[in-house]
């Protein structure tokens, strides 16, 4: 016989096994969790997108707005509200330029000046 190292071999104890299933949850006798199910015609309202919002205060008022002050005219009138973001205005104001420069005349929104929109009233 060498002088090396001996392997040992172990086996697992049946009371081992009966425990680890047990610990790993259930072992098919116990009661199952069911999720509730939402009823048939039951649905949520759909949410104002920030740009519907500032379509519908830019309809309102008198005179142009900066996307800042739309976000705060929404949130005051009840439209929209951020959701949590830094820089909702950034976000409203970029948006606002895609949608005048993707659809043109049509868009609901036109630039006046720097960083000032009014609502289009051609469009529609």
């Amino acid at each position: 016989m060498s002088k090396g190292k001996k392997s040992k071999t172990t086996k697992k104890s049946a009371k081992k096994a009966v425990t680890t299933k047990a610990a790993k949850g259930d072992a098919g006798g116990g009661a199952k969790k069911t999720k509730a199910k939402k009823a048939v015609g039951e649905k949520k309202p759909k949410r104002v997108s920030a740009l519907d919002a500032a379509a519908q205060v830019l309809a309102k008022a008198a005179k142009p707005m900066r996307a800042k002050d739309l976000i705060e005219a929404m949130a005051e009138q009840g439209l929209w509200k951020s959701p949590g973001g830094k820089t909702p205005h950034a976000t409203l104001y970029a948006a606002m330029l895609r949608e005048a420069r993707d659809t043109g005349s049509a868009a609901r929104f036109r630039k006046v000046d720097r960083g000032l929109f009014e609502a289009n009233k051609e469009a529609k």
